[in-house]
């Protein structure tokens, strides 16, 4: 019986040569000629119109959809002609609505494809176990769960876990949180920025929304019809030098709020609140806002997730009970949260601040207005001495074609 592949195992590089796609009877490929290199543990996504192809260019990496023409290298071995079959056992694949066994528990949705390639009983179970963790769902709670017990968001926590449970050093995902509401999409995104941060998988991503490429991607592909490449690059580069009218249309308008996607809570700094928990008695509540020079505390759960705004008001009125005093914490963000995210978090908010929290939920610190706005005025600056640069260096070309055209002149008046 084979051992199962180390649990460290990293990316590997992706090359697409000429890869080309016709179906039967259409008068056009619907993938025509690709050429793409993706660096071993980049996250690339394809952004593009409804049937440009997208889906269909990556499905042929894994063979799901066989390619009619060109070549597909995983690690520097050419896949094109190999089993299909074993070639998918390498390659993960999540996908829009999770795609679970509705039959099967999550632990066993987990551990189908180590199972099929022979990963022993027991490191099986410690392998479902620790992706149930990595995904920041308690094995304890969701391992005997069936899908239909799950939320939305849980179901596609699961798909990704099975995608990643063989460890393969590449994931193919197909709009895998397009069917989620709004809020549990960016707790998705936050989600998947983390993990590729621990584990620098390769990863291939399809979107049709532009934000959310702009918020995962190290590079991302802007696709026209049958695939063909406006620009691979940079968000960064994208958004500031978009290669045509196609591409700025996708841009759009806001570039720089856009660029707001580029930055992380993490990278900013946090500000420190006082905390307290549902156990901490209420004179000891009354002496911390008095000594700490603030009107406002924050309530934390037993688990130290956030739970209430407390202000100096509140306490007055809980008459000896915290079930009556405060606010609830309606929205917080994680650390991987992009800074579009929490301003966002931060305008909903009347008080203008928002919660961050960590893996389990847990309180890390509260990122405030002031902070994000200064972000923001860095950007717009960034954006202003671009522009400056860009004009300048324009006009310097002007004046030496002038210069050329000048003394070509002269040279022929010589003459």
């Amino acid at each position: 019986m084979s051992e199962p592949a180390p649990a460290t195992a990293h990316g590997a590089p992706i090359e697409l040569e000429n890869l080309t796609k016709r179906y039967p009877g259409s008068p056009q490929p619907a993938v025509d000629n690709v050429n793409m290199e993706i660096k071993a543990g980049e996250t690339v996504v394809f952004v593009g119109p409804s049937g440009c192809g997208k889906s269909t260019t990556l499905k042929m990496i894994n063979r799901l959809i066989e390619p009619t023409g060109g070549r597909i290298r995983i690690g520097g071995e050419d896949v094109t002609d190999i089993d299909p079959v074993r070639l998918r056992r390498k390659v993960g694949y999540a996908i829009q609505s999770s795609g679970l066994f509705p039959h099967m528990t999550v632990a066993q949705n987990i551990a189908l494809v180590p199972r099929m390639t022979g990963w022993p009983k027991k490191r099986v179970a410690e392998r479902v176990e620790e992706m149930l963790d990595l995904v920041g769902l308690d094995p304890g709670e969701f391992h005997g769960r069936y899908p239909r017990q799950l939320s939305g968001g849980q179901q596609q926590r699961v798909g990704v876990a099975r995608a990643l449970a063989a460890d393969p050093p590449v994931l193919l995902m197909d709009e895998p949180f397009g069917a989620v509401d709004p809020i549990t999409r960016d707790h998705l995104q936050d989600e998947l920025i983390r993990l590729q941060f621990e584990l620098h998988k390769t990863i291939v991503f399809v979107t049709h929304d532009f934000d959310e490429a702009i918020k995962l991607g190290d590079r991302i592909a802007v696709l026209r019809e049958r695939s063909h490449i406006a620009q691979f690059d940079t968000p960064e580069a994208i958004l500031t030098n978009p290669a045509d009218d196609f591409v700025s249309g996708f841009v759009g308008a806001g570039a720089a709020l856009k660029r707001l996607n580029l930055s992380r809570v993490r990278d900013v700094e946090m500000r420190e609140y006082p905390t307290v928990t549902v156990d901490t008695p209420l004179q000891q509540i009354f002496g911390l806002l008095r000594a700490g020079g603030t009107n406002e505390i924050l309530l934390l759960d037993r688990r130290r997730r956030p739970y209430k705004w407390l202000r100096r008001g509140d306490l007055m009125r809980a008459r000896g009970s915290l079930a009556r005093a405060g606010t609830l914490v309606h929205d917080t963000v994680t650390r991987d949260a992009t800074l579009r995210d929490a301003l966002e978090a931060v305008l909903t908010d009347n008080a203008g601040r928002v919660a961050v929290t960590g893996r389990r939920g847990e309180y890390i610190g509260v990122v405030d207005m002031e902070t994000l706005m200064n972000s923001v005025h860095e950007l717009l600056e960034a954006d202003r001495l671009d522009a400056l640069e860009h004009q300048h260096d324009l006009e310097e070309a002007r004046a030496q074609q002038t210069h050329f055209e000048q003394e070509g002149e002269a040279t022929e008046r010589k003459a």
